[in-house]
Order: C-alpha cells, then structure tokens, then sequence
C-alpha cells in the first residue's frame, strides 16, 4: 500500500516498510526488522485501506517528530 500526504510525506508498505519525503529516502525497513506488534499495525492498515492509520503505524515505529507525521 502507497500513501502520499499533502506535505510530501510518503508512505510505502509491502512487507518492507519505506518512509520518504521529498525525492529523498529517509527510512527503509526490510521486512523481517519491523517488530511483529508494529507489523499488525501496518498490516491493520493496509486491510482497512487507512493511509491516516498506515501514517500512525508509521510514527509508531520509528518514534519520529509528530508534528512531521501527524495527518
């Protein structure tokens, strides 16, 4: 699951977890390095086709700045 959020943040779930904004990659995640409590999460969100809730997860796991991921 892609999401694209009006300030450039973009999220992109498929097992790996990639987080950019800009045209830069900022954070990559393979797939068996996400803890499995953050992996239901995502997955969570991709069943219920959330991008607000695939950003959450998102913030969730890598403990970022809210205020740059809160949508």
């Amino acid at each position: 699951m892609k999401c694209e959020y009006d300030d450039g943040f973009k999220v992109d779930y498929s097992g790996s977890l990639r987080i950019t904004k800009g045209d830069d990659v900022n954070l990559y995640f393979k797939k068996r390095s996400i803890p499995t409590n953050f992996k239901n999460a995502l997955q969570a969100a991709v069943r219920h086709n959330s991008c607000g809730k695939l950003r959450q997860a998102a913030w969730e796991l890598t403990g970022a700045n809210q205020s740059a991921l809160v949508h």
